[in-house]
């Protein structure tokens, strides 16, 4: 579609995307009489609202002693939050919308600690695209279009999730006796290996950037595909991180917060775009302030955006102890 729109023209791109997606719509519409729905059940936040509301206008009362309660067949008992019992208080509120809020509350730390990784993933659709457009983008005759640097790491990550799932499989029929080796494929940690290799593709990002602005100093331009290791690394880390938090949300959260608990990961996704807008003017005002920004100016040649990649690097191991704790407290 890039090179469609540069060599033919914008309007071609346009056209081309009105009839793919009137296609897909109607391909998408014909499903409709074997779709299944699912009666409306009321808003999950309304009822997570209900249960703090009751709590804190109970909050003076003495706390009875919370006994274990029946959710769906399920026996469930949250006492790191046992002052939501004083909910029960109100007539209004059931045991088990104490118990979903509950859940609900504990899933948060570990959908906080992934929003960090988040902002590595913004790096690919900003100043990677800026790297690779000062770098040596030819392959043979064919010069790789800028904007569609970006295509790498979707596509790393898209062929690394067969890759996971063999080894995943290959792992269960051969260690079928011994848990402990079965625990490593848990979705938490899952996820903390990709929160890892976050870090470590904002520390290759950070060399790579180094080793660009000394040959440009040099008066000689690297090729792009020096940009490949902290491709890798980062779509690596996407497939794990994000595909461990569906499954811990899907798992963890209670029947009727599924479809919302889920929304987390998207949630944590849009979170680390913002969060990384803001750490770039964060960091350039402090750098201002001892000199020159880091991040001023179009040129890269005349930024440190190594500097910039190496204080991710450390953002992200911080934020990795810091969901190290979490997750061993869930």
């Amino acid at each position: 579609m890039i090179w469609i729109q540069e060599n033919l023209g914008w309007n071609w791109g346009f056209k081309i995307s009105v009839v793919t997606l009137s296609v897909a719509l109607c391909i998408f519409s014909m499903g409709f009489p074997i779709y299944r729905y699912k009666l409306p059940g009321g808003s999950p936040l309304i009822r997570i609202f209900k249960v703090l509301a009751s709590a804190i206008a109970n909050r003076k009362a003495s706390l009875p002693e919370a006994e274990n309660t029946q959710i769906y067949g399920e026996k469930r008992n949250h006492d790191k939050f046992r002052f939501l019992n004083k909910a029960l208080m109100g007539e209004s509120v059931p045991s088990t919308e104490v118990e979903e809020t509950k859940t609900f509350i504990g899933l948060l730390p570990i959908f906080a600690s992934t929003i960090m990784m988040n902002c590595c993933l913004a790096q690919l659709m900003t100043f990677s695209v800026q790297q690779g457009n000062i770098m040596n983008r030819s392959l043979n005759s064919f010069k790789i279009p800028t904007q569609s640097l970006s295509v790498f790491p979707l596509s790393i990550m898209l062929t690394s999730i067969p890759i996971y799932e063999y080894f995943v499989r290959m792992f269960r029929s051969k260690n079928n006796h011994h848990p402990g080796i079965l625990n490593m494929f848990q979705p938490l940690r899952r996820i903390g290996l990709g929160l890892a290799l976050a870090s470590g593709s904002m520390a290759a990002a950070a060399v790579v950037e180094a080793k660009r602005r000394e040959a440009a100093n040099d008066d000689v331009v690297l090729s792009v595909f020096w940009l490949g290791w902290q491709y890798l690394l980062l779509g690596v880390s996407d497939m794990l991180t994000l595909g461990g938090m569906l499954e811990f949300f899907y798992s963890e959260a209670p029947d009727t917060m599924r479809s919302m608990s889920t929304a987390l990961s998207w949630c944590s996704t849009a979170m680390g775009y913002f969060i990384s807008s803001v750490l770039v003017t964060i960091s350039n005002s402090v750098s201002g302030h001892f000199g020159k920004e880091w991040l001023g100016g179009s040129d890269l040649n005349h930024t440190r955006l190594d500097l910039f990649y190496m204080l991710l690097c450390i953002l992200n191991f911080i934020n990795l102890l810091n969901y190290i704790f979490w997750a061993r407290r869930y």
